[in-house]
């Protein structure tokens, strides 16, 4: 029995995570400088009212926006450790327990499962607000289940980035997940499933030299910052000043490095034409 028919069936017992509640009652744009009540912010899908600047959003609010309305979360009892008790200026150990504390997640990336439009959809979204989205070896072996999932039930997989890229922490445990998830993505299209890969602000460092690149299709939300290195690093190693929004979405799809910008208010509509294209089952 695939994953989907237990969905359908009601079988699991797990539930939809509680969305994120905004903190305060006013919003001030970072863009714009605009102020706006944070009611008429969610109203508009956590966009600025003024000037359409997209918020940073949780992996739950991704997936409400997304699915026909019921959907499950996957894996979710797996969550990093300090395997080499390592220390920075504290301990791993106690960043991960505030992190879970402060994100209400186990780790940096959520999974889930649900349909858009009666059509198989498995989402993997990132959520920065847990060390920075950053990418250590659970979110490498939740990507990996996830397109075990979607092989199973021949689904399409989508992944939400939204990262500040290898988790330090993990060392070369997690520098080894861009090798796994990139590897991983072969057995997707041996299988001749899609894989939509939806990059966000920001997606950086080694998730953006591995899978986040590798989608068949590749796109992203207005002005997001892209790439391996930030900006000041690039301009303090070249010595040169850089094009005027180098990294930012717009920049990379005048240069061939996505296929398309979509707003947040489009994104459901655009997932359900590119599954009626790749001509994927319903129930």
């Amino acid at each position: 029995m695939g994953w989907f028919t237990r969905l359908k069936e009601g079988i699991s017992t797990k539930t939809k995570n509680k969305k994120e509640a905004p903190d305060g009652l006013w919003f001030k744009c970072p863009e714009c400088n605009t102020t706006s009540t944070n009611m008429k912010l969610k109203d508009n899908l956590y966009k600025c009212p003024n000037c359409n600047y997209h918020t940073r959003i949780s992996s739950d609010q991704y997936f409400d926006i997304l699915f026909d309305g019921k959907y499950e979360t996957l894996f979710d009892e797996l969550e990093s450790y300090d395997f080499l008790e390592f220390t920075d200026l504290q301990p791993y150990s106690k960043r991960l327990e505030e992190a879970r504390k402060n994100s209400h997640k186990n780790d940096s990336i959520t999974v889930a499962i649900g349909r858009i439009n009666k059509k198989p959809l498995v989402v993997a979204a990132m959520d920065f607000s847990f060390i920075g989205g950053s990418m250590g070896s659970v979110m490498g072996e939740k990507i990996s289940r996830a397109i075990d999932v979607a092989i199973e039930d021949k689904a399409a997989l989508m992944v939400i980035s939204k990262s500040g890229g290898a988790r330090m922490m993990e060392s070369a445990f997690s520098l080894m997940q861009m090798a796994k998830t990139s590897a991983k993505l072969t057995l997707l299209a041996k299988n001749r499933l899609p894989y939509f890969s939806f990059l966000t602000d920001p997606t950086t460092g080694g998730v953006t030299a591995s899978f986040a690149m590798l989608g068949d299709i590749n796109f992203s939300e207005p002005k997001a910052l892209i790439g391996f290195a930030g900006p000041r690093v690039v301009r303090e190693t070249i010595k040169r000043d850089l094009p005027e929004g180098f990294q930012r979405s717009e920049f990379l799809l005048e240069n061939g490095f996505l296929d398309f910008i979509v707003d947040r208010k489009d994104l459901r509509d655009q997932i359900a034409d590119l599954l009626e294209a790749f001509e994927l089952g319903t129930e």
